[in-house]
């Protein structure tokens, strides 16, 4: 870190400013204190730029993004001014090594801890795709290791799918070596760049070298549209896993999900994060940047409350240790007026409707044996839901049904105990997960309600006229009104950004899905209609696709329908790209396709009594009977190497093997007793299923 020096700022909003630990050539980062003396960095546009529209608008637009993206791979945003005369954005302190450090110090990745950073790697990929967004600049320098994982950092040339990049004259608008060749080319990109990029990243990692490499940065550029990848220092298994990310063709490339499937890490890996020498430095750079000063100077106990006013705030001794170490920092942030939250929001009591603390962490549940009777994790707990409750909404550490009696109610999904209720929630309104963080609920009026998912703590509401929650994406809520409009809510400032009147009438309680910058709805007459998330506009209508309304799936910029016929429609303009026709005529509903689910670059659907297993290319991988699946059909629920689905009456749940090449093609099913509805929903090695009104977790195999 440096000091300040002439023209630095003394103070921006509530952060005041002790040095400079880095600069570019658009802004400086600073190392910040907000009043309670907690660090932050707080990134600053130069005040020369500062004049320039374009790059005032790439600014805020990198404000903007970072805001929208809230997984838990990213850094958390704390505060920004993006529109002021000096904008900045600022974010949490990461202490942590980059990959490039980590690599540079400890060697190569070995095949657990290398798989285990390409699953973590690529489920933040995936979060950061689903909200319509590519980050474009993904390198070992942007990924900084903390003791909870690896994170992703710097949103500043990420752009929507459809984007072109924003860059200075003369600039290159990628990291050479890391961005895929149609970034180099110029060419529009979408997520499978992310991808190309990702793999280069494992392949550094893995061995401890680029994977293209040159003395020059047009011949390293050269090599990415036109050479072949260097993996000679790579083990044979892992360049398996790595060289598909680094197809020329990005088609070619496979999903994000995909790859955290394939990567298979050991049972127990997260334990690299936390064990072993590059544990121990991450762990000592963490400490050191919590420590507070004495009046000393020097360190003294870390207090185990909430800090408060009273805090002392951090010597710039003790910062200067963890900077020095190679510990990464990032700003970034949200568009409009400022704002900031806590850095601490997860403390009980905040009085602030936004302060939302980070997602829970929650242990995966041990994989159950794919022989014998299947014993439930716990329950069956009798009368806990209302029988007509909605799917089990699984959001981190509870497990979300609508409650016997009234309301909503969080069960731990450990051990099935209630964790809170919520009584002025309309149960039969729905409910969504927000981010992982919260819980959608409406109440009798129609005012949209969110709860803390851990804790059930109140948070922020909106009077929006909700009669059907219908999704929800990382920064908002899409809602049907008691008048039949579709309505936005921004989780920003609890604000409706647009109400539009549906392109055809939705009738009965519609299913709907939001993916590639459109909410896809399919109303009780099994008409679908999508709209663009922006700002609610008619992108494309298909009528009598099925007999219901059948929830839709969004993946890959295809959107997948089933009905009485399985369509895949291009996400853009819904022109049709292939159909399947069931294995049995349709009559009166009783047969054709249920409501899609997408796993690992698989689109698995019930037909009649089969569970079809489809390429997104429209090639079937598999075909696996079920023994008495029942009209209206669930989607499946797919968990580690098992695929489930809802029977008949007294037949139960089934797992069916995931791949087509399982040795084990035997279903195992957990009975139950006849009820009116049955649902289920999986996360994290479990499988909720509701029976009426009794509620059970189960294993997965």
């Amino acid at each position: 870190m440096r000091p300040l020096g002439p023209g630095d700022p003394l103070r921006l909003g509530p952060y005041r400013i002790a040095g400079v630990l880095g600069a570019g050539g658009m802004g400086k980062v600073y190392l910040g204190h907000d009043t309670a003396g907690r660090p932050a960095a707080v990134k600053v546009l130069l005040p020369e730029l500062a004049g320039d529209r374009h790059l005032a608008e790439r600014f805020v637009r990198e404000a903007r993004t970072a805001r929208t993206v809230t997984s838990e791979g990213v850094a958390r945003v704390l505060a920004a001014e993006p529109e002021a005369g000096r904008p900045w954005i600022a974010s949490e302190f990461l202490a942590g090594p980059t990959l490039d450090e980590a690599v540079a110090r400890y060697g190569p990745f070995g095949d657990a801890l290398l798989r285990e950073l390409a699953r973590s790697l690529a489920r933040t990929l995936a979060d950061i795709h689903v909200t319509g967004l590519v980050h474009r600049d993904l390198k070992p320098q942007n990924v900084v290791l903390t003791s909870r994982g690896p994170r992703v950092i710097d949103f500043g040339i990420a752009r929507p799918e459809h984007g072109l990049t924003l860059t200075r004259t003369g600039q290159i608008p990628v990291t050479p070596g890391y961005g895929a060749p149609e970034q180099v080319l110029g060419q529009r990109v979408g997520p499978a760049a992310d991808v190309f990029s990702l793999g280069a990243v494992l392949a550094y990692a893995a061995s401890g070298r680029p994977a293209y490499a040159g003395t020059e940065v047009a011949a390293v550029m050269y090599e990415v549209v036109h050479g072949e990848p260097d993996l000679t220092l790579v083990p044979g298994p892992l360049r398996d896993l790595i060289a598909p990310c680094l197809a020329k063709d990005p088609a070619a490339r496979p999903l994000p999900g995909w790859l955290a499937d394939a990567a298979r890490p050991p049972a127990g890996s997260e334990r690299f994060w936390t064990t072993g020498p590059l544990a121990d430095d991450i762990r000592r750079r963490e400490a050191a940047a919590r420590q507070p000063a004495g009046d000393g100077g020097g360190p003294t106990a870390v207090p185990a409350a909430r800090p408060g006013p009273d805090r002392p705030r951090l010597s710039r001794r003790r910062l200067l240790t963890a900077v020095a170490g190679g510990g990464a920092l990032l700003a970034a942030g949200a568009g409009g007026a400022a704002w900031w939250l806590s850095g601490d929001g997860a403390a009980a009591g905040s009085s602030d409707p936004f302060d939302i603390p980070p997602a829970a962490r929650v242990e995966s549940a041990s994989l159950g044996s794919d022989t014998g009777e299947i014993e439930p994790l716990w329950g069956p707990l009798e009368d806990v839901a209302d029988p007509e409750s909605p799917p089990p909404l699984p959001v981190r550490d509870v497990v979300v049904v609508a409650a016997a009696g009234g309301g909503v109610a969080a069960h731990d999904v450990t051990d099935g105990t209630e964790r809170w209720r919520a009584d002025d929630a309309r149960g039969d309104a729905g409910y969504l997960s927000l981010g992982d963080r919260l819980v959608v609920t409406a109440d009798q009026d129609g005012t949209v309600r969110t709860y803390v998912a851990a804790t059930g703590a109140a948070k922020w509401t909106a009077d929006a006229r909700a009669e059907v929650l219908l999704a929800a994406d990382a920064g908002h809520v899409y809602l049907l009104t008691a008048d039949g409009e579709l309505r936005c809510v921004s989780a920003a400032d609890a604000r409706v950004r647009w109400t539009r009147r549906p392109p055809l009438a939705l009738t009965g309680r519609p299913a709907a899905a939001v993916g590639s910058g459109l909410l896809v709805v399919c109303g009780g007459s099994g008409d679908v209609a999508a709209v663009r998330v922006s700002d609610g506009a008619k992108a494309w209508t298909r009528e009598g696709q099925a007999p219901a309304a059948l929830r839709p799936a969004v993946d890959g910029g295809v959107v997948y329908l089933g009905g009485h016929t399985f369509a895949a429609v291009r996400a853009s303009d819904g022109r049709q790209l292939w159909s399947r026709r069931p294995l049995h005529a349709v009559r009166r509903g009783a047969y054709g396709f249920g409501p899609p689910t997408v796993a690992g670059g698989v689109v698995f659907t019930l037909d009649s009594e089969a569970l079809r297993h489809l390429l997104p290319d429209g090639g079937e991988e598999a075909v696996t009977f079920v023994t008495a699946p029942t009209p209206p059909w669930q989607p499946p629920v797919v968990q580690a190497g098992s695929v489930w689905v809802a029977e008949r009456e007294n037949t139960g749940v089934s797992g069916l093997p995931r791949y087509s090449g399982s040795t084990s093609s035997r279903a195992r099913t957990y009975p139950l007793r006849a009820a009116e509805s049955r649902t289920l929903a999986g996360d994290r090695n479990r499988l909720f299923v509701l029976n009426g009104g009794t509620l059970v977790a189960l294993p997965v195999y």
